[in-house]
């Protein structure tokens, strides 16, 4: 019956999706005109002169791009407990982050915005049914690696981590099927909460699994450390993993490796301050951009947002391949604001979109701006021509070293390790060369010498997040840092 029941909704939710995609310029200005009209009377709103704005051109004239800092003071208003600043009203939830230069973040939840977050993971699961017809996930259990639902007050707002805040929004009619339980999803130690859910799950009919790919190797890690068995064989049901906040490719053959078979996975793109993109279709290049979700977005190419006035695009003047820097306006009162992501389009009819990396994340200590992408595809490569398996990763610059010229270095956790490393760490140099031209040119040019590769011990990254207390959850350790101090500590986990 289920499964009947999931497949009706699908067909109806993909007929409202394609309805919005085929009109995506016109739906995006339906957006922009209801969050201008709704906030024209907040703080903000009387601030910026949102009665006088009429398109995007007014918009931009009257509002600057802004990221947490810059929107602060407002923020800390409505922390306070004063209503109508954002947003009409108060915040239903402040989604409580960490951010490298913020420290904690508290990013407001309303009433208009909360419901968004489950109605775009809806979405791509009535795709994945409606494309592949198979709805058999739903008559098992489903299990989701996700924070403390323990939610706390902040002025008499309730404040916690998004994915925990979500938590209190699985529909009636899932929470028998959800796993795992609510006493073991409030356990704040990762290590144990993951030793909990593989004594409630092993035994069970495991079809879903959603979390991020870090963390779930380790829970298939442990799975096989107690059954001795691989999660695809122990959940032979298993047919979808959901995913979202890191690249999957670095992590696809570990997680293949435990699983023991593919598993058709969703790709999602959600965040503290929106829900923004889904794939909507099995095995398709980039996620499709939600568009009538309450969030009004604008892009600026990566090589111009540093420069003083840089250009802001709506939907109807982006290129497929271009790096944009991505900048939402949301009915949760986030204005002209950078998230800090950088995307790429791989289609504009419709919108789809591929993360690239964070507008902080990248290395350019020598002027090379290598970004998350290119580090991303040069593994890939390089793995792909050594059989290697990777773990995690990250990479700084070595700026003084010793001896010799300064140079990339790599930290890397190999689950198997390449048989020459010497020739790994050649072919990926090479690899980079060809994504980044200015890091190219700099090795040609004797500024730089090649990549240099630390072999970081089993575990390492884990303790090392455990030790910044920053292990589990959404959190993951950043691929590129343009200085040394996540490098300094890894030293102590290299063998």
């Amino acid at each position: 019956m289920r499964k009947i029941v999931a497949k009706q909704l699908a067909k109806r939710a993909r007929k409202r999706i394609d309805n919005w995609a085929a009109n995506p310029i016109e739906t995006q200005q339906r957006v922009f005109k209801k969050l201008i009209q709704k906030a024209k009377h907040t703080a903000f709103g009387k601030d910026h002169r949102f009665d006088q704005i009429q398109n995007h051109k007014d918009f931009i004239n009257r509002v600057r791009i802004a990221d947490y800092e810059g929107l602060r003071p407002y923020v800390d208003r409505v922390v306070a407990g004063e209503a109508d600043v954002l947003w009409p009203g108060k915040p239903l939830y402040f989604a409580k982050t960490s951010g490298t230069t913020s420290g904690t973040k508290y990013i407001p939840l309303t009433k208009e915005s909360m419901p968004t977050h489950i109605e775009a993971a809806k979405n791509a699961l009535f795709c994945h049914i409606e494309a592949t017809g198979d709805a058999s996930f739903v008559n098992g259990k489903m299990i989701f690696l996700q924070g403390s639902p323990i939610l706390e007050q902040k002025n008499g707002i309730a404040l916690g981590r998004l994915s925990g805040i979500v938590a209190h929004y699985v529909p009636k009619y899932l929470q028998k099927n959800r796993l795992p339980s609510w006493k073991t999803n409030c356990i704040e130690d990762w290590e144990t909460k993951v030793d909990e859910i593989v004594e409630e799950t092993h035994n069970e009919d495991m079809r879903l699994i959603s979390g991020i790919p870090p963390w779930v190797s380790m829970y298939y890690e442990k799975l096989e450390a107690k059954t001795g068995k691989k999660a695809g064989d122990l959940f032979p049901n298993f047919n979808l993993f959901v995913y979202g906040g890191v690249n999957f490719e670095p992590y696809r053959a570990k997680l293949e490796n435990l699983v023991g078979r593919h598993i058709p996975s969703i790709e999602l793109y959600p965040a503290s301050e929106g829900f923004f993109a889904f794939q909507d279709l099995p095995e398709s290049k980039g996620m499709l951009l939600q568009l009538d979700l309450g969030i009004f977005y604008e892009f600026i190419p990566v090589d111009q947002f540093f420069d003083k006035s840089p250009p802001r695009f709506g939907l109807q003047e982006v290129e497929i391949g271009v790096n944009y820097v991505i900048i939402i306006s949301t009915n949760a009162g986030l204005w002209a604001y950078n998230i800090g992501d950088t995307v790429i389009f791989t289609s504009t009819s419709p919108y789809r979109v591929v993360v690239s990396g964070r507008i902080k994340h990248f290395i350019s200590a020598f002027g090379e701006h290598v970004i998350g992408k290119e580090v991303e595809q040069a593994l890939l490569l390089a793995t792909n021509a050594s059989g290697a398996e990777i773990s995690e990763l990250t990479v700084a610059p070595q700026i003084s070293p010793e001896n010799g010229l300064p140079y990339h270095e790599w930290f890397i956790e190999f689950t198997s390790p390449p048989k020459d490393m010497n020739y790994f760490r050649l072919t990926l140099d090479q690899q980079l060369c060809a994504q980044n031209s200015y890091y190219q040119d700099l090795i040609e040019g004797k500024v730089l010498r090649p990549l240099e590769i630390r072999v970081v011990e089993k575990g390492g990254f884990s303790r090392y997040m455990k030790r910044i207390g920053k292990l589990g959850g959404q959190n993951k350790v950043p691929r590129l840092t343009n200085d040394r101090k996540i490098a300094d500590q890894l030293i102590t986990e290299c063998r």
